[in-house]
């Protein structure tokens, strides 16, 4: 073997193992955050948004965030993008079958979704972490689930949130979606029906 055939060999190699440990890192970093019951606020500097004594972020509507594309294959095989919705409010819910503070706030959800639906207020998941979409299925059957969930497994959506913003940190993570849709609150814990509520109030009263 040439001294040049041998060089471009230790190229590859090297590319490959940086790109598995790029892998690993990102994986790593969503493992960490996995059913985590809070979190940070994420970013530096000026944010533009504060954090509640209840664990809910808000910001001002003129410093929102438009929200990044969001769209692809449901846990039901259907094609959903997110951004059909514009001109109503958007709750989305990270979540994982296997993860129990979902299971906990799911019927909150259900329940919610359901009393709102006629005020322009659009339910989406965002199912992370499952292998495959049977257990994610089997998820929404037991909860009464009917909004539609994004499938996700590797987490590549919630990786498009910006660092700085009201990013989903932990499973679950709740954000709502203004009108416009940009992003108007965010919780990094489970949430009681009460907070669910409270997340919303606001962003419905704008006009």
């Amino acid at each position: 073997m040439s001294a040049a055939s041998r060089a471009v060999q230790r190229t590859d190699r090297t590319r490959s193992r940086a790109a598995v440990l790029t892998g690993a890192a990102v994986a790593a970093a969503l493992l960490l955050s996995a059913c985590g019951s809070g979190g940070k606020s994420g970013g530096s500097g000026d944010t533009g948004f504060v954090t509640g004594s209840d664990g809910i972020a808000t910001v001002g509507k003129g410093s929102r965030a438009q929200a990044p594309e969001l769209s692809g294959r449901t846990i039901d095989g259907k094609q959903l993008d997110v951004a059909d919705y514009k001109g109503k409010i958007v709750v989305l819910n990270v979540w994982g079958s296997w993860c129990g503070p979902c299971r906990l706030e799911a019927k909150n959800f259900v329940k919610v979704s359901e009393d709102l639906k006629d005020q322009g207020v659009q339910f989406v998941g965002i199912n992370t972490r499952d292998t495959s979409t049977t257990p994610a299925i089997a998820f929404e059957k037991a909860h009464g689930v009917e909004y539609p969930s994004l499938y996700d497994p590797t987490g590549k959506l919630m990786l498009r949130f910006k660092k700085g913003t009201l990013n989903p940190q932990t499973i679950p993570s709740t954000l709502v979606l203004d009108r416009d849709g940009k992003v108007a609150s965010r919780s990094l814990s489970a949430l009681s029906e009460d907070n669910l509520r409270k997340m919303l109030k606001p962003i419905l009263a704008e006009k």
